[in-house]
């Protein structure tokens, strides 16, 4: 299981940074502090591009980041894959996150995932503005998915599929609660809102062109397994509209974007 998802992680990374909102990314880095040690915890770090993505745009001198996971393989790999750098301190902490501990945010300035929030429900969302009020923290949450998707060339299925998916997406429950899904950007608003934080949104969408076959192979047969799940009498349905899908991507005239946002949030007084 670790590989087959170090594999997908690895596979969307090229995606992943080039959707990432540079906006945000600067208005998180302009609010934390440069006159000392920077302290950060990644949450669901996986391999870790979510942290090499952000460690050369930090402009603090001395880093100090805290990598949380509950898979060690991946942990393993992501320590080994940040570049040594004297003034960058990484520790590991090998966790489900399905219940949040309070030590994880003690004393940090960024608190930061990617890929993270669809998965988790709004209670477990709640329960993690609260700790990072509690911490004085500033966020950065990359890369949510929100619902939308487009293909080019378009199928008269694709609607009902993406629908399907989504449904899927909100009937997940990996450990936090039944998923936010594609409603996830909203909640997590809502909650840090609640909790004094001023938030702001980015959009940050995959835009995957015909070259990138591998990853459009894999995103379309994932969304023909969810929708197979949530309608199993339109498997035929499904299966004919994937056969259809699969032969765009492989005479490569097939574009596709998915829907994401980045969310950064922060205290007033940061």
């Amino acid at each position: 299981m670790s590989e087959t998802l170090s594999d997908w992680l690895a596979l969307r990374e090229a995606a992943d940074l080039a959707a990432r909102s540079a906006a945000l990314t600067r208005a998180v880095v302009e609010r934390l502090p440069r006159d000392r040690p920077l302290r950060a915890v990644d949450l669901g770090t996986g391999t870790g591009s979510n942290v090499r993505y952000l460690m050369p745009r930090l402009t603090a001198d001395v880093q100090q980041w805290l990598l949380v996971d509950r898979d060690p393989t991946l942990l393993a790999k992501a320590v080994r894959s940040l570049r040594p750098v004297h003034s960058i301190v990484v520790e590991t902490r090998e966790m489900n996150l399905g219940v949040l501990d309070a030590k994880l945010f003690s004393r940090r300035d960024l608190v930061t995932a990617s890929a993270l929030l669809d998965l988790v429900s709004e209670t477990w969302l709640r329960a993690l503005a609260a700790e990072c009020r509690a911490a004085g923290a500033t966020v950065l949450f990359a890369l949510t998915y929100d619902g939308r998707s487009q293909c080019d060339p378009q199928e008269p299925e694709d609607d009902a599929i993406r629908e399907l998916m989504n449904q899927h997406q909100r009937q997940n429950d990996k450990g936090f609660g039944r998923a936010s899904g594609p409603d996830a950007v909203d909640a997590t608003e809502r909650c840090f809102a609640d909790a004094g934080f001023h938030v702001t949104r980015e959009p940050a969408d995959w835009v995957l062109t015909p070259d990138a076959r591998e990853l459009q192979r894999q995103l379309v047969e994932g969304w023909a397994s969810a929708a197979r799940e949530m309608a199993p009498e339109r498997t035929s349905m499904i299966d004919d509209w994937l056969r259809r899908r699969l032969a765009h991507i492989a005479a490569e005239r097939s574009r596709i974007s998915v829907g994401h946002e980045d969310l950064a949030a922060w205290l007033p007084s940061r």
